[in-house]
């Protein structure tokens, strides 16, 4: 798609806007939200006064401007059954309305969380309402996920539709995220929309997330730079965590591998009185494991330590202020497998290890405004630092983020406006460079955004948005954003939206990873920012068959065209430079969802078609380790409470090498099983029971053993992996 097409079609949204300057004055409906048993005040709630949306924070809220009528009033809050009734509001009225929840029994809880709010956009809305096509994790898959992957998140994220985790290194096992068959410097990770897990960092950052504390993970496919600034051309995950529940709980996971890995992981929160808290707590360890024999690690040792405390204060009927902080420390040592145990030899002589500390603090100030508007400030503070060190060669360095974020949100009847501004602030600084130039960056970014989200009548919403970013020493960019949502009936809607994005060039990319940064030249003021233009189309089907039956179908298409793309290009001396390739780096497909329930029983069914490819690149032009077709399945079994087992099924598709040659297709299957006891339950996970694993299709390690070269791994190389263990509620 060319530019000007997006731009008309951005323009033609805006003016699609009502801009009718007569309409019946709105109501006011003003909110004490209290707990039914003792009166006290519900801390946070999401109120829904027809289509006008609010939230109560220490138990006073209002929704104003909302149209005149007979409407429902919907209050729902973390730890209490969901509250609804039917108001009649005239013009211009104030209603005054004590609402009492009762506590949610455990029925009611799963209940409420069936209603999936949506966070990433801003503007708190329940899924199905929201023209941004967003995917969301609700917390019973990632329950499901963290059996099988207790340690971090690659699991949650690679099973999805329309992304691939992608593994950087054959022996040290670090990984990206890949959306739609893009590079991970494309995608942004957020954790509760703070955005700390880029740049150097990159590789590792799914292993630092951990999935006990996650309520759930949000996903928006497609150019997201409107929404959070440069790097989201590909799109956005937020990881969002679990908040205070009103009365105590504990969660304790115990888990061991038979790739002899073991995790232990606590997950704790209590309220007292306007002060809350969360903590996180985890240790693994993973002894370096050789799956095929060759002795080199396909697991490399692990050494991982995460504590997470987040700490919630009502300071005020009106004000709430949160503060985390979350600290990592992980060793990983990977290579020669007699090596990293301590016993070299004459021959056995290579090593990788990654040394790396993170720390993220965190700070948000909510404030509920007179009248319904919301102020909102956020801060972040992280530190990175990581060691890569092989024989003869060390890349090492220090990365700091700073970010902040002001933004003021209101709903004026059928409009939910949010505008703010953020500052972004990263800075890598190199330890002594072996070449002696050190590769140091820094980059500072001032953004200001608005968007609109209104309501057209009953079949129609549209969310519009245009960011201002201006880099320092470089140039502003403007960044319009428009998704529309259609009603067409009953269980029927579709979205289409499309949205501009950049990114400034950096040395962290997949290429310059795989490297391990060795002979790579730093960035320079002589390269473009890559730039983007995307969008999607999509169409969902959703029919309940009775109360024990249901299906969904979603059907996604998808086109992303990058210029100016940041490649690694031979230079003199064997280094590598990086360049701006000509013409295009463009990928398009769709991806096909299926969803049914009957009974006990919950089958999925998932298919990605992408065609990601790059003029620059010769015969067929496609990017190299994206398969054309990924399949993805699971049917599981499943009483509340009681039980839980399934099976899933996947298929990857013949992806390009770096040579051009093809790689092999391949399947991999697993069973999982979790029984629950009272407060106990006992799970079982057979992951990858068909052993699929790099090594049976070619060699992943070339000679010499003292200094070997590595494949391009395209496929597992730990093959087959059971683990088990038990999860304790308090």
């Amino acid at each position: 798609m060319k530019s000007a097409t997006f731009v008309l079609l951005f323009s033609a949204v805006l003016f699609a806007l009502p801009v009718s300057a007569q309409r019946e004055a709105g109501a006011v409906v003003n909110l004490t939200v209290v707990a039914e048993a003792d009166n006290a005040p519900v801390a946070r709630a999401a109120v829904e006064v027809g289509r006008v949306r609010g939230q109560v924070v220490g138990g006073k809220g209002s929704v104003t401007d909302v149209p005149p009528g007979t409407v429902t009033l919907r209050v729902t809050a973390e730890g209490f059954a969901p509250y609804s009734r039917e108001v009649t509001l005239v013009a211009g009225g104030t209603l005054d309305l004590t609402v009492e929840l009762e506590a949610a029994g455990e029925e009611e809880e799963d209940e409420e969380l069936a209603v999936v709010i949506v966070n990433t956009t801003r503007t708190g809305r329940e899924i199905e309402d929201e023209p941004t096509r967003v995917e969301a994790i609700a917390g019973e898959e990632i329950d499901e996920k963290t059996n099988m992957r207790a340690s971090n998140v690659s699991m949650i994220l690679n099973e999805s539709t329309g992304i691939k985790v992608q593994q950087t290194s054959a022996t040290a096992y670090t990984q990206s995220i890949r959306i739609q068959g893009l590079d991970g410097r494309y995608t942004q990770l957020l954790k509760d929309g703070f955005p700390a897990y880029g740049g150097f960092s990159g590789s590792l950052s799914i292993l630092d997330i951990l999935p006990l504390d996650l309520k759930q993970v949000e996903i928006i496919k497609g150019s997201a730079s409107t929404f959070y600034g440069g790097g989201a051309i590909a799109g956005v995950i937020n990881f969002i965590s679990k908040e205070p529940s009103d009365k105590p709980s504990t969660s304790l996971l115990l888990n061991q591998t038979s790739a002899v890995g073991s995790d232990a992981s606590v997950f704790t929160t209590r309220r007292l009185g306007g002060f809350a808290y969360t903590f996180l707590g985890s240790v693994n360890l993973q002894r370096a494991y050789d799956a095929d024999g060759d002795l080199f690690t396909d697991l490399p040792r692990t050494r991982s330590f995460t504590v997470s405390p987040r700490l919630f204060f009502d300071a005020s009927d009106r004000t709430r202020v949160v503060f985390g902080n979350s600290t990592t420390v992980q060793r990983r040592t990977g290579g020669d497998i007699l090596v990293v145990r301590g016993r070299p030899g004459p021959s056995n002589l290579y090593f990788e290890r990654n040394d790396s500390e993170r720390n993220v603090s965190t700070l948000q100030v909510d404030r509920e405004l007179e009248g319904g508007g919301r102020l909102s400030f956020k801060q972040s503070v992280s530190v990175f630092s990581r060691e890569i060190s092989v024989p003869g060669y060390v890349f090492g360095g220090r990365q700091a983020n700073s970010f902040s974020e002001a933004t003021f949100a209101r709903a004026f009847g059928k409009h939910a406006v949010v505008a703010g501004l953020n500052f972004v602030h990263d800075r890598f600084a190199e330890d002594a460079a072996p070449s002696g130039v050190r590769r140091d960056e820094r980059q500072s970014t001032l953004g200001v955004f608005v968007q609109d989200t209104v309501e057209l009548g009953e079949r129609v919403a549209v969310e519009g948005g245009l960011r201002l970013d201006r880099v320092a020493g470089r140039k502003t960019f403007v960044l319009p954003r428009a998704s529309v949502l259609f009603r067409l009936r009953e269980g029927l809607t579709s979205r289409v939206g499309f949205g501009f994005g950049y990114k400034v060039p950096s040395l962290f990319t997949e290429e310059s990873e795989t490297r391990l940064f060795r002979n790579v030249l730093g960035t320079n003021r002589g390269l473009e920012a890559e730039t983007s233009r995307g969008g999607t189309f999509d169409v969902n089907y959703r029919r309940e068959l009775g109360e024990d039956a249901s299906v969904s179908i979603n059907q996604m298409f998808f086109v992303t065209d990058i210029d100016n793309a940041l490649v690694l290009s031979p230079s003199a001396g064997g280094d590598f430079a990086f360049i701006n390739a000509p013409g295009k780096v463009s990928t398009k497909g769709f991806e096909t969802n299926l969803r049914a329930r009957y009974g006990l029983v919950n089958a999925f069914a998932g298919f990605t078609y992408t065609d990601a490819t790059a003029d620059h690149l010769p015969g067929t032009r496609m990017l190299t380790l994206t398969p054309k077709g990924r399949f993805n399945s699971a049917v599981l079994l499943e009483r509340e409470r009681d039980f839980k087992a399934g099976l899933e099924a996947y298929f990857t598709g013949r992806q390009t090498l770096a040579d051009r040659s093809l790689s092999p297709s391949y399947w991999v299957l697993g069973l999982f099983a979790e029984k629950t006891l009272g407060r106990y339950a006992v799970f079982f996970n057979a992951e990858n029971v068909t052993d699929t694993r790099q090594t049976r299709f070619g060699p992943v390690v070339f000679p010499p053993a003292s200094n070997p070269t590595f494949a391009e791994i395209y496929t597992h190389t730990e093959g087959r992996v059971f683990n088990g263990g038990v999860k304790i509620r308090f």
